[in-house]
């Protein structure tokens, strides 16, 4: 049966209201990482994310925090199944193999700080982790910065980024071990490491994604079911009519998954990056697929105006739809 998860104008001035205090006085985060804190000035900005940063208390030597240690595990089902973003489509790998990337990184912090990834765990922004458009999750991949030729490990346990022209979301820890904190973005090399191999597996380069396409290595057999899911995804999201709720309007749909635990982890980053956009998004399920939309607005004219201001920031464009 069809319905639809609204986010409450409420929970938006809550949240507006705790940023705004966090401008006035300091701002304790939850650390899980050992070791000793030191507090430092709130920053504004630094990170690619509007007002990110590392918050009040950071540890005290980032540089001392391990990079994380490759292990086979177990790959999530529900996080790697076709999706797609902003109307672009995307078929994450479903089995660690070989791939290596060179493009633009950037880095998320304090907003994402204790929320979920897309794979279930809790994202800890003094941890060794990154996000990944295509790459499986869970793996772990090598990062290196060619400016100054430094190199992390990360697990990469979550999806993004959905900006154009990034490859990576690291970690705020990531980032700054890769010396680029302050700029905001690098550009950097990731490389699959295959678990139980020092070294990251020797693999074609795919070059960073343009704004109209999405970068990933080409399909082998074993990916060519999730291809054929992906194609039935987009046929479904563009011919299904929605089943008729309570408004009535033009609205505007973001992201189409078929795991809802997908959904929700792309609705909280979204929230983040779209933040000066005042509408909520909310979720609508006809049962097969779980749409990310935004609305009603009372005409074309109105919704192309927000779908224009979702481009400059995101780089990617938003699906009319009608009812």
């Amino acid at each position: 049966m069809s319905f639809v998860r609204r986010s409450g104008r409420l929970c938006a001035l809550i949240c507006c209201a705790s940023l705004a205090a966090c401008s006035f006085a300091p701002r304790h985060v939850p650390v899980e990482t050992p070791g000793k804190v030191k507090t430092v000035p709130a920053r504004q900005g630094g990170g690619y994310y509007k007002d990110d940063g590392p918050g009040a208390e950071i540890p005290a030597d980032l540089d001392s925090i391990p990079d994380a240690v490759p292990r086979a595990d177990p790959l999530s089902h529900a996080a790697n199944r076709p999706y797609t973003v902003l109307g672009k489509s995307y078929v994450p790998q479903t089995r660690i193999k070989p791939f290596r990337q060179e493009g633009v990184a950037s880095w998320y912090g304090k907003k994402f700080h204790g929320q979920k990834t897309s794979n279930g765990e809790t994202y800890d922004m003094f941890g060794m982790t990154a996000a990944h458009t295509t790459l499986p999750l869970p793996s772990y991949a090598r990062v290196t910065n060619p400016a100054n030729g430094r190199s992390v490990v990360v697990r990469v346990n979550d999806r993004g980024p959905f900006h154009a022209g990034r490859i990576i979301d690291l970690s705020y820890t990531a980032a700054h071990k890769l010396g680029y904190i302050d700029n905001g973005s690098s550009k950097v090399i990731v490389e699959t490491i295959i678990p139980g191999s020092d070294q990251p597996a020797p693999a074609p380069v795919a070059s960073a994604p343009k704004p109209e396409s999405v970068a990933t290595t080409p399909p082998n057999s074993a990916e060519l079911d999730a291809l054929a899911l992906r194609l039935l995804m987009e046929e479904e999201a563009a011919a299904a009519p929605l089943t008729p709720i309570a408004e009535h309007g033009v609205f505007l749909q973001l992201g189409a998954f078929a795991n809802l635990d997908n959904a929700e982890n792309l609705k909280n980053h979204l929230a983040r990056d779209l933040e000066d956009i005042a509408d909520p998004i909310f979720i609508y399920s006809d049962g097969k697929l779980n749409r990310l939309q935004m609305g009603p607005y009372p005409d074309r004219d109105a919704a192309q105006q927000i779908a224009q201001k979702i481009r400059d920031t995101l780089g990617g464009t938003p699906t009319l739809v009608f009812r």
